[in-house]
């Protein structure tokens, strides 16, 4: 019994044997690659041609519309509203009276004060003849040139209390709605009304600390708010607050934008797009199309004869859906924007046609959204994971 089992033991190792050997006589091709005189199709793939192109590395933020000039309008003196010459609502001009108090008495003063200056102007110059023609002494013209000067001071006292009974718009804007009335007793400090410039406004929004370096002074803005989503206009950084918030870690910044239609009213939420870069010749590359592997980032590039072969790439700015390549690849060069996960090195393609726009001309995406490979449907195990800086973040 023992040598029976022996013998169907060997017969089975010699069985095993002889299957392997005649599995790897096809050779060390891939799977699929070839083997026995059989070969697979080439694997249709997406592939985009790799041009230079406008390089726009941004990021967005939630801000807020401010007026760049907005007070209360108040009096600096009391007394009795007599007239309220505004509308409600309107714009006004820069000097234009908002109100004016009771100013019998003030006028009445300044009437007196003006009498007593003329009086002292008149005086002066009948001394000064006397002194001029040695018939009067120096004194006497020292003394009607003192009294003509507190005349003149009391005349410019009295003419600035009655000017405090008139209040005027400091600067050219929209009134508000009246918060007193005609007759009414107006005490200092009260507000009568609201004084807001509207054509041109502020957005405030904050910033991460890690785009601090980059925020420049004059950078370009573009600004839209959901009351009008397919309407914005575009303004420029004006400030950069120097101090950091500890709690949120971020800067608060100022940008400065036209209103035309006085769309926008200060109160309003702002989307914010801030250009950090702009480079109008760089070389993109779609984001979905690099991947990582070994440790190193690498684009399949298709050749003349429709094979691929793998591209180590330095990579520079990300983007949403693009990166920019500094090193690696030449313009012209052809990439595959999808599908790279089921290739490797030789493989035969069949190029078609992204589809959806490539590299060149992405001038508007949220800065290194998804990473390199962020966003490439049905990604492999070679696709490299979303390391990019996410930019949309900024003041969300």
């Amino acid at each position: 019994m023992r040598s029976i089992r022996t013998s169907a033991l060997v017969v089975t190792i010699s069985i095993s044997l002889a299957l392997a050997a005649a599995g790897c006589s096809g050779g060390d091709k891939p799977a699929g690659g070839g083997g026995g005189g059989f070969s697979m199709p080439p694997t249709p793939v997406e592939v985009a041609a790799i041009e230079r192109g406008e390089l726009v590395d941004r990021f967005d933020a939630v801000g807020t519309f401010e007026a760049v000039e907005s007070i209360h309008v108040v009096s600096e003196v009391s007394g009795i509203v007599r007239e309220l010459p505004f509308q409600e609502g309107h714009p006004v001009a820069r000097g234009a009276m908002l109100a004016r108090l009771e100013d019998s008495e003030l006028s009445a003063s300044l009437a007196r004060a003006e009498a007593t200056l003329e009086q002292a102007r008149n005086s002066f110059e009948r001394v000064k003849k006397v002194v001029e023609q040695k018939a009067g002494a120096p004194q006497d013209l020292d003394d009607s040139r003192a009294t003509l000067k507190v005349a003149e001071a009391e005349a410019a006292l009295a003419r600035a209390r009655l000017d405090k009974t008139r209040i005027r718009a400091p600067f050219a804007g929209y009134v508000g709605a009246r918060l007193v009335d005609r007759g009414a007793y107006l005490q200092p400090g009260q507000t009568i009304t609201t004084l807001t410039q509207l054509d041109e406004l502020e957005v405030t929004f904050g910033a991460p600390e890690r785009y601090v370096p980059r925020l420049n002074l004059g950078a370009s803005v573009t600004v839209s708010t959901p009351a009008y989503p397919d309407f914005s206009v575009e303004g420029e950084i004006t400030v950069v607050d120097p101090v950091v918030d500890p709690e949120t870690r971020t800067v608060n910044v100022k940008a400065r934008v036209p209103n035309p239609g006085l769309r926008f009213r200060p109160g309003m939420s702002a989307d914010v797009a801030a250009i950090l870069d702009r480079k109008s010749d760089a070389l993109l590359v779609p984001s979905a199309a690099v991947f990582a592997q070994g440790g190193a980032t690498q684009v399949y590039v298709v050749g003349p004869d429709s094979t691929v072969q793998a591209a180590p790439v330095k990579l520079g700015t990300r983007l949403a859906d693009a990166v920019e390549v500094l090193d690696g690849i030449e313009p012209g060069a052809k990439v595959v924007r999808a599908g790279h996960q089921k290739l490797y090195p030789g493989a035969k393609v069949m190029p078609i046609p992204a589809r959806t726009p490539g590299a060149p001309g992405m001038t508007g995406g949220q800065g290194g959204q998804g990473g390199p490979a962020g966003g490439a449907p049905g990604g492999g195990p070679g696709d490299a994971s979303g390391t990019g800086d996410d930019h949309a973040e900024g003041g969300k």
